[in-house]
């Protein structure tokens, strides 16, 4: 009987983590035989682990907090999207024995709100929340909607200027502080900073979002999290949390191991209906 091949997810914590089940579905879904864990990864193990994985015959990895950027390192050569993000979410052993290092992140999220949600990014003014490797992930897939404007806003406002730079030959978009966004307004605002994890939110002014906008959460849970909150409660008329970016940027990934595209409708519907939203 031949062994199945091996695929897993790396992470610190990562008892949470629904990728195994997904990945699950995506196999049986489109009949490739593999086994994908989940397995807790300090960050001062991650090299080591990841050498004895790819040694003993695994194929790929997902990485999530806090190894993306130890992955980006890692990773023999990467995509360019993952070489400007500057974070890797997905390994994949290449036939000549290297690692390449990608980012499904940003198609992930992109995917999610045009397709899964009917969220237009054409011409819209759209506000990032954080400027940590979350939002690098996403950036570059948001610009190439060609929206109106992208802003980046942060607790520390030089390290949004900075981010706002490395991605500047892309798009229009500028990097600012809390504090600059009072008097503006958003079509869409997305929370890519761990606040939600915390039970906490970033320091929103009043009137953020525009009339008919819409707020999207990376982070997901099996409640609302604080953020899709704060969008119901701003009049948002859609305001959702990242599980089904979570599902997309996994089919992408799954893409990239087994050349094979499966369908995510179904498997967003059976985990949301298994958190019971």
């Amino acid at each position: 009987m031949t062994t199945p091949d091996r695929y897993a997810v790396f992470g610190d914590p990562i008892s949470h983590s629904k990728s195994p089940k997904i990945h699950q579905l995506f196999a049986e879904q489109t009949g490739q035989s593999l086994q994908y864990t989940a397995e807790r990864v300090p960050a001062t193990q991650f090299t080591t682990t990841a050498n004895t994985f790819f040694a003993e015959g695994g194929k790929g990895l997902n990485c999530t907090i806090p190894l993306k950027e130890l992955a980006w390192k890692y990773a023999d050569h990467k995509t360019q999207r993952a070489q400007l993000s500057g974070a890797v979410n997905t390994l994949a052993l290449q036939a000549d024995g290297s690692i390449l290092g990608d980012n499904t992140d940003g198609i992930g999220l992109v995917t999610d709100l045009m397709h899964n949600h009917g969220i237009t990014l054409k011409d819209r003014n759209i506000l990032i929340l954080g400027a940590g490797g979350a939002s690098r992930g996403i950036i570059e897939p948001i610009l190439e909607q060609s929206p109106q404007r992208l802003v980046i806003a942060n607790r520390t406002v030089d390290k949004a200027i900075e981010l706002a730079q490395v991605f500047s030959q892309l798009g229009t978009l500028t990097g600012c502080g809390y504090d600059a966004l009072s008097g503006q307004q958003f079509d869409l605002i997305i929370n890519a900073t761990s606040t939600s994890l915390t039970g906490d939110l970033p320091p929103l002014p009043d009137q953020l979002l525009a009339k008919g906008g819409y707020c999207y959460d990376l982070a997901y849970s099996n409640q609302p999290t604080p953020f899709v909150h704060w969008g119901l409660a701003n009049g948002a008329a859609k305001s959702v949390d990242g599980l089904g970016m979570l599902v997309e940027q996994a089919a992408e990934a799954f893409y990239i191991w087994r050349k094979v595209r499966p369908a995510t409708e179904t498997v967003i519907a059976s985990m949301n209906s298994q958190r019971g939203l």
